[in-house]
């Protein structure tokens, strides 16, 4: 195994004295991919508990090089700033209901989906704001550690924005979802800037997902 990650939902929590969901995602590279480029990545990004707009991003990545960074969301002048090092840049404007890279993935999931959905999603890294979309390409039935599960295969398409699931040039971002309300993500596919990997579910605790009778 090349390494490990893990997308949480933590328990709701208040952020800056509102209630927020909190999104985390991890990632390491196990001890033979250390040698050759290590990875330690954690973001953590906060949205509103009605899920409307993001309320903070931070990432940190540790390996070969050390970086922090950081996206501040002021909704009353509608702007984001992103800070790298202790230094700020510019704010850049963003539209109403703006998502980070991370929670953005969660804002996708709550609308209904089916097999003509398309639906966009303003998404920004705080270096700029663009308009991301997601399109579902077909229902299929897969098989994830010997249970099938009814899945809509989703492609998010978030050009030009960095974060949790930075892409190759020519990649494309797969994610499988239960076909139901919940969908809930039992396969992510795609590559990064150290070679593919596919994710899939190793449990749910807030509910149990149902199986194939």
């Amino acid at each position: 195994m090349a390494g490990e990650a893990v997308i949480e939902v933590l328990p709701v929590e208040t952020f800056n004295g509102e209630d927020s969901y909190h999104f985390v995602f991890t990632a390491r590279t196990s001890p033979f991919v250390d040698i050759f480029y290590k990875v330690r990545d954690r973001v953590d990004s906060y949205a509103d508990i009605n899920m409307n707009h993001s309320l903070y991003y931070k990432k940190k990545h540790q390996g070969h090089s050390h970086e922090e960074a950081s996206v501040e969301f002021d909704w009353e002048k509608e702007e984001a700033q992103y800070s790298e090092g202790g230094k700020a840049r510019e704010p850049v404007s963003i539209m109403p209901g703006t998502f980070d890279p991370l929670s953005v993935f969660y804002a996708f999931r709550i609308h209904a989906v089916n097999n003509q959905f398309e639906i966009g999603i303003p998404v920004t890294d705080g270096k700029k704001c663009i308009m991301g979309k997601a399109s579902v390409i077909r229902r299929e039935r897969i098989k994830v550690a010997g249970i099938s599960y009814d899945t809509f295969m989703v492609e998010p398409e978030i050009e030009h924005i960095g974060g949790v699931f930075e892409k190759s040039e020519d990649a494309r971002l797969q994610i499988w979802v239960t076909a139901d309300d919940r969908c809930i993500p039992v396969r992510i596919k795609s590559k990064v800037t150290v070679g593919s990997f596919v994710a899939d579910l190793v449990s749910f605790e807030q509910g149990s997902i149902p199986e194939d009778e």
